[in-house]
């Protein structure tokens, strides 16, 4: 019954092209502290995050000064990271 429960599932989540190149441009501390939240995403309602407005289903969260920007599709069971920058330039 609860697999049935979205806010349960475990989603599968996907890192766009563009932002696996950014994540390995950072230093190995920052690159760690990130995928520690992109592997919460599995269950990315359990995940401290904000929604963002005017956005649909897009919410951020965020480790240190950057923030990871992604989109949860309910009825495929994905998320999808697409930003994860500093926060000065996350929002632009």
């Amino acid at each position: 019954m609860s697999s049935k429960n979205p806010k349960r599932r475990e989603y599968k989540v996907y890192l766009l092209p563009v932002v696996d190149k950014e994540l390995k441009k950072l230093p190995k501390n920052i690159q760690k502290q990130i995928m520690d939240i992109i592997h919460s995403l599995k269950f990315p309602f359990q995940v401290p995050a904000i929604r963002m407005r005017n956005k649909k289903n897009t919410y951020r969260a965020k480790t240190g000064n950057y923030r990871i920007l992604y989109k949860i599709y309910i009825k495929e069971v994905i998320v999808v990271i697409i930003r994860i920058s500093h926060r000065k330039k996350a929002y632009r």
